[in-house]
């Protein structure tokens, strides 16, 4: 069967270093203009955009570019790119164990709201912030090309991170020490644990020692949904990245999803999407 392909970070770099890369977008794309197919990527992404027409898509949701808007991408989402001219702007790739042996919690860069499942990660910053994030990765780029110390330039990056996060505006509040928002992010995890196998609300509230009552009305609050849609909306997400794969058939597709028949399969992802597995397979190819 085939597989939405993983490109990996050694794969999309003209660099030396094949665990980071910091460039302009044009120097980028000159070197990797055929990346315009969909994928994912083992490695995370972000990309500044100062110039340039056209979109770019994440996990199936497209995005008109306009100036200073960034994108913060995780390993594992698809992707895509649909640009038109000239295109100018900032790159800069990290693999997953980048930040490994200079902090302390390996998982701190996906408790950023920036790659948190439950957010975009795409946003056009202010004028005030555009001229210091480009700034930023300017000063990236010249760390890079003067081979300079791996911490030096880790240590920019993740600065520049922290900076983003400040100016991101997530979905949901953002008290560090909020319970309930602490439930939502361990819900989050556990549907992209579990969401093959389990797909009832109640199911996770046991997971997480709460009435399935109590679940739906603190998602009701931070995500403006039902548990249940929650979960719907992951798996729904994975069928899409599934069905986009030419070499896997309806029924395969609903298998791996823990679907009883193809029947219901095709039943759910209709009332769910407005379209049959099959239709949204021929408008993706098309």
């Amino acid at each position: 069967m085939g597989k939405i392909p993983v490109l990996e970070q050694c794969t999309v770099s003209y660099k030396e270093d094949k665990h980071f890369l910091a460039d302009r977008l044009d120097v980028y794309l000159r070197n990797n203009n055929n990346l315009i197919f969909p994928h994912r990527h083992n490695f995370y992404q972000m990309v500044l955009f100062l110039s340039g027409e056209g979109s770019h898509e994440i996990d199936f949701k497209q995005y008109p570019i306009e100036k200073g808007q960034i994108y913060c991408m995780g390993p594992g989402q698809v992707h895509s790119w649909m640009f038109k001219g000239n295109m100018t702007g900032y790159i800069v790739n990290f693999d997953i164990d980048y930040f490994k042996s200079l902090l302390l919690q390996p998982s701190y860069v996906d408790n950023l709201n920036l790659f948190s499942s439950l957010n975009d990660g795409v946003f056009v910053l202010e004028d005030y912030q555009l001229r210091e994030i480009s700034n930023l990765f300017n000063q990236l780029i010249v760390l890079n090309l003067e081979q300079t110390a791996i911490d030096l330039k880790r240590s920019l990056l993740l600065y520049i991170l922290l900076r983003l996060d400040q100016a991101y505006s997530p979905k949901f509040p953002g008290q560090s020490v909020d319970y309930h928002l602490v439930l939502i992010k361990n819900f989050i995890s556990l549907i992209d644990e579990n969401f093959r196998e389990l797909h009832l609300p109640k199911e996770y509230a046991e997971l997480l020692f709460v009435t399935p009552n109590h679940l739906n009305s603190v998602c009701k609050e931070y995500l403006g949904m039902q548990a249940g849609e929650v979960i719907r909306n992951r798996i729904m997400l994975e069928a899409k990245r599934l069905l986009i794969l030419p070499d896997w058939t309806i029924s395969q597709v609903a298998y791996e999803l823990n679907f009883n028949d193809n029947s219901y399969f095709t039943k759910f992802f209709k009332k769910v999407e407005g379209k049959t597995p099959e239709e949204f397979r021929k408008l993706q190819w098309k």
